[in-house]
């Protein structure tokens, strides 16, 4: 996420983000929306839209488990507490979920926990009652004082993840926590997001709604109202409330907040941020480039502008027909070496059930020079064709119009006719042999070998030989 250490005084114009020092994408979510990747080489950075100068210290991710992320700082401030200089670069490891558990002996105690076993005793925790920091405290447990209805904790340094409210009083007060505060989805499918919810026994909430909040140039909240076919409250289960959206358009892609009610008119909504919706459509990119030459290796990929799960599964179509791919591929489709079979247009689906699918791109192979691929013998075989009758027919009128010549001139006709000279890979036969003859010339109606390694392979190719064309001197003798 790309956070600031004060807060801003006007709504960020967009978050621009960078890859290796380059613009990658920006957008009005602070919240990284692509796939981050591990490998040593890959640096990312962010800035607000009109500070670009002001670009934040660039950060290497080293290990990603179900539990625990560890990330590389460029400059060091973010963990200065181990180390002098901030021009040095730092690591630190970081949970994936955090959580307060509450324990009851003589009084309540509050105990901050994470999924990621962290090793580092000087880890620094933040401790929120009623939404507001408690600057008291940064050990890992925490009392509860009695004015205090919900409490929440985070690791200090990533406040972003914060761990779902707890009610200090059992389930006797407001809260309104969310199953998932980041979904990813695509364009044109439905989602459900989810939230939970609790209230004081004796007093009801009046309503529950969800709001819909936009951030294009200035802040937006709009009131989420259930319409046919596009949104649907769904409030059968207890202390649980689900808006789900249809037909997803990329206008959908917002904040969303759950909120309760009360009897005074007041809306009850969690302290911490509600749930970032990216709505995604497909598309295809190639790697290194949509222009490439044989015997290249390029990488398809079915790209989106947020991750989706990894159980995601997707379809590659070459000219609008599946392709059966090697287990191991599947959001991106490699092809090494890559050929002339393999150049045509592409697209990639999502399995769903109306398969949600991207816009065709085409890959354009070039043969290497003065190499004879499949599609050059086609090409210079059908100008054969055109060719080879139309030198014997030249040929023929040639000899009639010079019937009443001097033979010397009609061997230097014949010499100009010469078909080894007109082409340079058909080499001419001996001056002393008598026929001119041409090599004969078949082509394959089905020639294209499979192009995947679990297409089915092609049928037994059939030869279709064109008539041998001779050409034969005068051998009158003077």
């Amino acid at each position: 996420m790309c956070s600031t250490s004060c807060p801003l005084t006007e709504t960020p114009a967009a978050y621009i983000w960078y890859k290796n020092g380059e613009f990658l994408y920006q957008d009005w979510s602070p919240w990284y929306q692509q796939l981050v990747s591990s490998e040593e080489a890959v640096r990312y950075s962010c800035a607000i839209k009109g500070y670009e100068d002001l670009r934040a210290p660039e950060v290497s991710v080293d290990s990603i488990t179900s539990t625990c992320f560890t990330v590389t700082y460029a400059k060091g401030r973010m963990c200065s507490y181990k180390q002098t200089s901030e021009d040095e670069p730092c690591s630190i490891t970081y949970p994936r979920e955090v959580h307060v558990q509450k324990t009851a002996e003589n009084h309540v105690t509050l105990t901050c926990h994470t999924s990621c076993p962290l090793t580092d005793s000087q880890t620094a925790y933040r401790w929120y009652h009623d939404g507001y920091i408690n600057i008291k405290t940064e050990s890992q447990q925490s009392d509860s004082p009695s004015s205090v209805e919900n409490i929440s904790c985070a690791v200090k340094g990533l406040e972003d993840l914060l761990s779902a409210e707890v009610c200090t009083k059992d389930q006797n007060c407001w809260t309104v926590n969310y199953i998932s505060r980041r979904i990813c989805a695509l364009q044109g499918s439905s989602v459900n997001i989810s939230s939970e919810y609790s209230y004081p026994y004796h007093q009801l909430p009046q309503s529950k709604s969800w709001f819909k909040i936009t951030r294009s140039g200035k802040e937006e909240v709009k009131e989420l109202i259930e319409a046919a076919g596009h949104v649907e409250y769904y409030d059968n289960m207890k202390n649980h409330h689900i808006l789900r959206i249809n037909n997803l358009k990329k206008n959908d892609s917002a904040e969303y907040t759950f909120r309760l009610q009360r009897q005074n008119g007041e809306w009850k909504q969690s302290d911490s941020p509600g749930v970032t919706l990216v709505v995604t459509g497909l598309e295809v990119k190639f790697t290194p480039s949509a222009v490439v030459t044989e015997g290249q290796r390029v990488t398809l990929t079915c790209s989106t502008s947020c991750p989706l799960t990894d159980n995601t599964n997707y379809i590659w179509y070459l000219n609008s027909r599946p392709l059966t791919l090697p287990e191991n591929q599947n959001k991106h489709l490699v092809l090494d070496p890559v050929s002339s079979q393999h150049a045509g247009n592409y697209s990639c689906a999502v399995k769903t059930h109306n398969n949600i699918s991207s816009r065709e791109k085409t890959l354009t192979v070039h043969s290497k020079t003065g190499k004879w691929t499949p599609a050059a013998a086609a090409g210079v075989g059908a100008v054969l064709l055109v060719i080879i009758p139309l030198t014997v027919f030249c040929w023929i009128r040639r000899k009639r119009t010079s019937s009443q010549s001097p033979r010397i001139e009609t061997s230097d006709n014949l010499e100009q006719l010469n078909p080894g000279r007109v082409y340079d890979e058909i080499s001419a036969q001996p001056t002393e042999q008598d026929d001119l003859h041409y090599s004969e010339v078949c082509f394959h109606q089905n020639h294209a070998d499979p192009l995947y390694s679990t297409v089915q392979p092609h049928q037994p190719q059939e030869e279709v030989p064109y008539a041998v064309v001779n050409i034969r001197p005068n051998t009158t003798p003077e």
